[in-house]
């Protein structure tokens, strides 16, 4: 389904199609709050605004037909398949009461609804309040790290913040991992990897993936949110 639906705090809208179509939708000139739920329809490997071109094996990614997507928020590589993550991004207009110029403090509050969410279906949650946590893996994979805001399960990542800012608002970029296949995700990438110095059994036990039924995530995220924004 696409299009608005109507809010206590923010318009609501649902989408589904490719992750380009959706990473290069612009902020609107005069931004209101929302809530975008996007569910990607085909699979894509979207890298960080700053990694370069050539850790992409784009022979594998052709053969598999994954695209290959450029946001413009920094950090690592993420494979999305469909189904295999909850992916929602919320508008915070300049001025509003959520919006914080701290670009790390900036992301808390999100990261403790999704918190809370977790914990109400039953899977204790806890907010990552200190700065980046990084790994030999982080630059080049996304999940791999741990960034200001983002959601531990049991002591693994379970949710991704990313954030881009105008000067009219922030838009903060937030994936749920339902499922975790990290030998798919280096599968699309070029030598060199960083085994030398972190086997792939770190990568495997960085992320603690949900496997909880997405419209009822959906549904119990935007229920929460709604009360903040």
């Amino acid at each position: 389904m696409n299009g608005p639906t109507a809010g206590s705090g923010a318009s609501v809208e649902r989408w589904r199609g490719s992750a380009a179509a959706f990473h290069a939708r612009d902020i609107p000139a005069d931004p209101t709050p929302a809530v975008w739920v996007f569910d990607v329809a085909t699979p894509a490997l979207v890298l960080g605004s700053t990694q370069r071109d050539e850790i992409v094996d784009r022979d594998a990614c052709t053969r598999l037909g994954v695209e290959v997507v450029r946001r413009r928020s920094g950090g690592g590589a993420v494979l999305l398949d469909p189904g295999d993550a909850v992916w929602i991004d919320i508008i915070v207009p300049t001025g509003h009461h959520l919006a914080d110029d701290d670009v790390g403090r900036a992301t808390w509050w999100l990261g403790a609804v999704w918190a809370k969410v977790l914990g109400d279906l039953g899977l204790p949650a806890e907010v990552h309040r200190g700065g980046m946590v990084r790994t030999p893996w982080s630059p080049l994979v996304c999940f791999a790290g741990l960034g200001p805001g983002e959601v531990v399960v049991g002591g693994a990542k379970a949710v991704g913040i990313s954030q881009r800012r105008t000067r009219g608002a922030a838009r903060f970029q937030t994936a749920l991992a339902l499922a975790w296949h990290p030998e798919r995700l280096i599968g699309l990438l070029s030598p060199p990897l960083p085994t030398a110095v972190a086997p792939m059994s770190s990568l495997e036990t960085a992320v603690r993936p949900v496997p909880l039924p997405p419209d009822l995530v959906i549904d119990r995220f935007v229920d929460e949110v709604q009360r903040h924004l």
